[in-house]
Order: C-alpha cells, then structure tokens, then sequence
C-alpha cells in the first residue's frame, strides 16, 4: 500500500506544476490537474456524442495523459524545441511500483499513438481545452489567442471535435452564465427593489 500511497501523492504533484505555455500568451495561470479537469469532461462529451466508442478508455485517457509531467514538468513549444523529457521512461518508473502500472503504461502509449477513435477522441479533448482555455483569454482581450487557436484547431483529428471547435469560437465564454441581461443584474431577484 506505501507504493499506492506514493502513487496517490505523485498524482499531487500535477495540482502543482504549472502549465508553462502561458508565459508566452502572456496572461493567465493554470495547474496541469487543472487543465486534465476540464479534458475528463470534454472527453466525456465527445465519447458520449460517439457510437461504438469505449467510454471508460476516453475517460482514462484523459485523467491519465498527462501523469507524466509530475515526474518530466510540463514543456511548453518553446522548451520541446531545447529540452527531451523521457515520458516513456517516466512512465516505465512509475508503472514499475505499482499493481496496476501496466495499465497505466498501456492507456498512455495508447493516447500518445492516437491511432484508435478512442485516442483520437482523447486527444481532441486535450487540445479543446487549449481552445476552451484561448477563447477564453481571447474574450477577455488576450491579442495573441487568435493566433494561438488557429494552430491548435489544426491539431483536431475527428470531425466531431471540429464541428465543437467552430461552436466554441462562435460562442462567448460568458454567455452560460451571462445571456439574459435583464432587471435580475439590478435588483438580483429581489422584486423589492426597482
């Protein structure tokens, strides 16, 4: 159980690393545990919009992906131009202490190959994050996202992601929360007050 335990903290880790591409959008700060937050749940929405897809490896594609960087950091386009990190060994380490390493190992290789629907899918969550993320930003007035987005959608494999994409672009960020402008942001909710 030490070795789950281990395990358990490393995955900590991740709520510490920070996500180093935004240093060079130049706003915006985000854990890597964050980002895999939000791609459990993109991945969850594009496996579900599929047929014959397998839900459950999506899933774990998704909140496993990233796993490596509590060992490796996270390198951003810049670093990868300078710096290896050896994933695979990262990994093989890991796998290495505990009962269910092999797994890990092989749902990683599996995303990292993006060669079935189901990685493609993962994959594609990963990088709707980023274009999640860069709206975001791009609504609050970041110049460089556009740049940013029209990269990372070139990087989408299903045209499921790609139809999400364009919605995700035409939609404002805040409009789930900030559609109905109405008297309810003056008085909020209170009749009393007019």
């Amino acid at each position: 159980m030490e070795n789950i335990a281990n395990f358990l903290f490393e995955v900590g880790m991740l709520k510490r690393t920070p996500r180093t591409g935004l240093q060079f959008l130049g706003s915006g700060e985000e854990s890597v545990a964050e980002h895999i937050f939000r791609v459990i749940y993109i991945g969850y929405a594009l496996a579900r919009l599929e047929q014959d897809v397998d839900e459950m490896k999506v899933l774990k594609m998704c909140f496993l992906h990233d796993l490596p960087e509590a060992r490796t950091g996270d390198l951003n386009y810049v670093n990868k131009k300078y710096v290896i990190a050896d994933e695979k060994k990262a990994v093989r380490d890991l796998a290495e202490t505990i009962p269910f390493g092999d797994d890990i190992q092989s749902i990683i290789e599996e995303f990292n190959r993006a060669e079935t629907r189901e990685a493609q899918i993962a994959n594609d969550a990963d990088q709707l994050e980023l274009i999640l993320m860069l709206k975001e930003y791009k609504d609050l007035g970041n110049t460089y996202a556009d740049e940013w987005l029209s990269f990372a959608i070139k990087r989408l494999r299903t045209e499921r992601a790609q139809v999400l994409a364009r919605a995700i672009l035409a939609t404002d960020s805040t409009s789930w929360w900030f559609k109905d402008k109405g008297d309810w942001w003056i008085n909020g909710g209170n009749p009393r007050i007019k």
